[in-house]
């Protein structure tokens, strides 16, 4: 999937509809109970015009008042148990609706955090956002409400033409072959407001990927006083997004106008023709009024059907942008025959001929025949220049990407014979990117181990120099922290990320320059609850600090995806000239 909305396939009819069918029949009890609140409704409808008619032909003489209240009497309590299976059917369609959605929005954000990185380099997040919120609010529209609307217009409008043909055979063929006469332009303009739907929706996920970059970005917008540039910006996809909706409503507008123009015409010409046949004696003035209520029933329907066609093809616009999501499968899968590993790893690598190439970027080789073996307990710091491939070495360990050529063994077994949670739980990684989540301290240190109890936490932050700042918080370990942690410094972050690997007690460690936003003191502070963490797990390092590269066993120099040098940190310094200038710029000398 790719942002270019040219890319993406259009749909040729409703059949992307049938997408629901596995999660409306879920619910089979729900649904039959509303359907047959449908009929109920209908039944208690269809026979208002029936008591209207015996009302209208009694007369309205005195000696016919008490016939004329019963009749009266009865159609309210019709109109009672009407309002009564309308109401309950509403109920138990909207139910249904709402559930529906919920499923849907759930499975499309379980696929899409199930999905490779790769899948993201790929895909904006406003765009993935936009189909999670905006289409399935298309579709809880046409399960909540335009598929229940469809289902009593069409009852009606059967019942009605029915009743019409019992009240008056000649008047009813009249209507039947106006008919297709309707259904022609709704056909014809219905392709029309597809396309166009669809069109709309994709310049609202536009706009809603712009926003969502540009909140994200905030304080470089701001330090670099692009606030109006930005706004200008959204207002111009905004625009666009509203003019590609009025396209299609104005499509919709057309279509309506029409239908109802024809639909009361034909209307209006068939009573003519009743009231002729009345003049004639030839129908009472009942009958004639009963035909006149079927007729406006059927017409009203009509008019319904005409509006719901329209959101069905919203819907199916929607719904073909879910399903390709849904449709989709990570490229990183665990295997049918997986490993589950429960038990604690011992932390020994092997990384075997190893060659990787992003898939966005398949003819540049990050990675180039990296050979490195890695005994449980040892620390290996990786050292190079930018884009040395250093960061991505730590995505290959975590199986976010799978080697192009090589493998990587894990207690002699290769990463891809791992179910990838298992995978995944043998390894703490602490990043330069400290993510933080809008929730209190304590659920962000616990993350990787969400059963653990406060006391527990405590300790771990305690290990990582994180209490003293946490306690200082409003609410200590309550206290919510911001969206992304905006509440926190780069420092406290930092030391809240670590707390939370520390609380992991995985076998494996991955530090991503840990200490790279702290102060002299948090940085010292934190490497002695490092040394504590590092002490008999198996650790990679990558570092630019001279601190943090002497403490490791080993250190490992990369230049352009390929180790070029390996030793300590004085052998390195006498032997290799890359290094030497790395120590030199980088570690301060």
């Amino acid at each position: 999937m790719t942002d270019d909305n040219i890319d993406r396939p259009t749909s040729k009819d409703l059949s992307q509809l049938r997408l629901l069918m596995p999660y409306v029949t879920r619910y089979r009890r729900q649904i039959a109970v509303a359907l047959i609140l449908l009929i109920l409704g209908a039944m208690t409808t269809l026979y208002l015009p029936v008591a209207l008619k015996h009302v209208v032909d009694l007369g309205f003489s005195e000696d016919q008042q008490d016939a004329i209240s019963r009749y009266f009497w009865l159609m309210f309590g019709v109109a009672v148990l009407m309002a009564i299976f309308t109401s309950l059917r509403y109920y138990w369609v909207s139910w249904v609706g709402q559930r529906v959605v919920t499923d849907i929005r759930r499975d499309v954000f379980a696929r899409v955090v199930g999905m490779s990185p790769a899948f993201f380099e790929t895909t904006r997040t406003g765009e993935v956002l936009s189909r999670i919120n905006t289409d399935t609010t298309l579709v809880e529209a046409v399960v909540g409400s335009t598929f229940s609307i469809t289902l009593r217009s069409i009852v009606m409008l059967i019942g009605s033409m029915a009743m019409m043909i019992v009240s008056s055979p000649k008047l009813a063929g009249y209507i039947l072959l106006m008919i297709p006469v309707i259904i022609i332009p709704i056909i014809v303009v219905g392709r029309s407001v597809r396309s166009l739907s669809k069109l709309a929706q994709d310049r609202i996920a536009d706009s809603s990927a712009m926003a969502t970059e540009t909140i994200h970005a905030i304080h470089t917008v701001q330090s670099y006083a692009q606030d109006q540039r930005e706004n200008k910006r959204f207002t111009g996809s905004v625009f666009e997004a509203f003019s590609a909706s009025i396209l299609r409503i104005r499509a919709e507008t057309m279509m309506s106008m029409a239908v109802v123009i024809m639909v009361l015409g034909g209307i209006i010409f068939v009573l003519w023709l009743g009231a002729r046949s009345v003049i004639d004696g030839t129908m009472t003035a009942g009958t004639l009024s009963q035909f006149v209520l079927y007729a406006i029933i059927a017409s009203s329907t009509t008019g319904a059907l005409t509006t719901v066609w329209g959101e069905l093809q919203r819907a199916a616009g929607a719904l073909e942008r879910i399903a390709e999501l849904l449709n989709m499968r990570s490229d990183i899968q665990s295997p049918e025959d997986a490993h589950v590993q429960t038990d604690r790893l011992q932390g020994k690598l092997e990384i075997e001929n190893l060659s990787f190439a992003y898939p966005s970027r398949p003819d540049t080789w990050v990675l180039d025949q990296i050979k490195l073996s890695v005994q449980p307990g040892e620390t290996v710091a990786v050292v190079g220049p930018s884009g040395a491939g250093k960061t991505t070495l730590f995505q290959l360990l975590l199986r976010f990407y799978d080697p192009t050529l090589g493998q990587i063994l894990l207690d002699d077994q290769p990463l891809t014979r791992f179910e990838l949670r298992s995978l995944r739980e043998q390894i703490a990684l602490v990043s330069q990117d400290v993510t933080i989540f809008s929730s209190n301290a304590l659920e962000n240190i616990r993350y990787g181990r969400p059963d653990a109890d406060l006391e527990t936490v405590r300790k771990a932050a305690v290990a990582a120099h994180a209490d003293e700042f946490i306690e200082k918080l409003p609410d200590g370990y309550e206290t919510f922290l911001g969206e992304r942690g905006v509440r926190l410094s780069g420092g406290q972050a930092q030391r809240l990320s670590i707390a939370r690997a520390i609380l992991t007690d995985a076998p494996i460690l991955l530090l991503d320059e840990a200490t790279s936003a702290l102060d002299a003191r948090s940085e010292t502070l934190v490497q002695q609850a490092l040394d504590l963490l590092m002490s008999g797990r198996t650790t990679l390092v990558i570092a630019h600090r001279l601190a943090t590269v002497r403490r490791a066993d080993r250190i490992v120099v990369l230049n352009d995806g390929q180790i070029v040098a390996s030793g300590t940190h004085e052998s390195l310094l006498e032997a290799n000239e890359l290094y030497r200038s790395l120590a030199e710029l980088q570690f301060l000398v």
